[in-house]
């Protein structure tokens, strides 16, 4: 796996598969300091997939309202539409909702908690460089750290080793106007690692602290950080990471419960995120191996953690967001169908196009780019578990412009619809949840 420069699998090994918890569910909101996450979900921060244009798509994907909760959507009426300049006028309807045929029914809750506005609580951007955030131009900021409103509340991500560069970038966050800032102390691909970031970090404690001190006294607003185990078994320092992060003034902790040398592989070792929410009062985020609402659930019971961080498994399936939710308000979840799939894939490619068009204008650094090439990768997790999905996957693959896709998507589904499959389920694979294709360079996460 070394050799790899361990990017993100895109299955799991050997996945436990947890059933759902009779009396425990994801906690109905978190506070980051004066940062209220509701419901407690964080969509991890991902290379290559956590743009603005994922992270709206998600956040409006997961949009829900618990049974005798008023808050404004109704799950059986198309979703409201995305705000902002790139947003396009589409919504995400379909059957997905209290009505619908396919649903996986959890314990007997009662509906005193709900989950306003979204399921996913918190979003978070791309891990970006604090080195080349403190250099660039100002349009070159504006590609990385774009944002609109309706992504609130959202947090930016930083790694790198200098204490003062990582300071500087931080108040750049600030002053962009998000509302949390991370510092990223997991990332285990050799690119980072190489410059003594991410998971490279965890072999110096006392560098670790002098970032903590520089970041805490540059900026105002809530200060969190993700991290591994540590660089090895032999060197496992997440409990006494933690320590220090809530001695310093952070304000969360997350924890990926996997070593930099383990990489991706085997199991997520709960017990750590167990040990670390026992050492602090601060927050504590569990992430790595989350693929279902049971899993999400799962890890609150073993652990008691205030919150699921949730990577690989959200293109795979956007909606695990609103499942959580819906299960933790309700009992229940539905599964969404090929109908519903077809609607999210094209909800997300007409997001792409519009963002493309609405930053046609801007200065070269500031411009998304030609959406094609991230519409033929994300062709692979949209149709993941869609019937004849392969067939779809390879003419997308052959076109060449944006449009094009459109069609080719639009002529699978039909196809599919008319031969009267508009009901049946698209259940997540829990042997390997995780479609083949994707260029795995594409997701590094941490």
């Amino acid at each position: 796996m070394a050799g790899k420069g361990f990017t993100v699998k895109k299955n799991w090994d050997n996945p436990v598969e947890h059933a759902m918890p009779v009396e425990v569910r994801v906690p109905a909101e978190m506070r980051i300091g004066p940062v209220v996450v509701r419901p407690a979900t964080v969509l991890a921060p991902m290379a290559g997939v956590t743009d603005t244009v994922f992270r709206r798509f998600i956040r409006h994907a997961s949009l829900f309202a618990g049974a005798g909760v008023d808050s404004g959507v109704d799950l059986a009426s198309p979703v409201p539409k995305c705000e902002g300049p790139g947003a396009p006028n589409f919504s995400i309807d379909g059957e997905f909702g209290p009505g619908a045929p396919n649903s996986v029914m959890g314990s007997k809750v009662e509906d005193d908690i709900s989950n306003a506005q979204s399921g996913c609580g918190l979003i978070m951007t791309e891990f970006t460089s604090a080195d080349g955030l403190a250099r660039m131009r100002e349009t070159k900021r504006r590609r990385y750290l774009t944002f609109y409103e309706d992504e609130h509340p959202i947090g930016a991500q930083l790694f790198g080793s200098n204490a003062e560069t990582l300071a500087e970038a931080a108040r750049i966050v600030e002053e962009t106007g998000f509302d949390t800032v991370d510092l990223n102390l997991g990332c285990p691909a050799k690119r980072v690692v190489g410059c003594n970031g991410g998971s490279g970090l965890l072999r110096d404690l006392p560098k670790i602290g002098e970032i903590f001190r520089a970041v805490r006294k540059a900026v105002t607003i809530p200060f969190t950080v993700k991290f591994r185990l540590g660089w090895n078994d032999a060197q496992i320092v997440c409990v006494e990471l933690a320590r220090m992060a809530e001695l310093e003034g952070l304000n969360a902790v997350a924890l990926h419960a996997r070593t930099r040398e383990q990489g991706y592989d085997g199991q997520a070792r709960w017990e750590w995120i167990a040990a670390v929410k026992q050492a602090v009062k601060i927050p504590v985020i569990g992430n790595g191996d989350i693929r279902t609402p049971e899993d999400a659930a799962a890890m609150v019971e073993k652990t008691g953690c205030d919150a699921v961080m949730i990577g690989r498994a959200a293109p795979a399936n956007p909606w695990i967001f609103r499942q959580i939710a819906q299960y933790t308000a309700t009992g229940r979840y539905d599964v969404p169908g090929v109908e519903d799939r077809y609607n999210m894939i094209r909800a997300y490619f007409e997001m792409l196009l519009a963002e493309e068009i609405a930053t046609r204008d801007l200065p070269r650094d500031g411009r998304m780019g030609d959406p094609v090439g991230k519409m033929k990768q994300f062709a692979t997790w949209f149709t993941h578990g869609v019937p004849g999905g392969a067939k779809l996957r390879a003419a997308i693959y052959h076109v060449h412009s944006g449009n094009d896709v459109l069609a080719e998507v639009e002529r699978f589904f039909t196809a599919h619809l008319e031969a009267g499959n508009e009901t049946e389920a698209v259940l997540p694979d829990r042997t390997e949840n995780g479609p083949a294709g994707l260029e795995d360079a594409l997701l590094v996460c941490d």
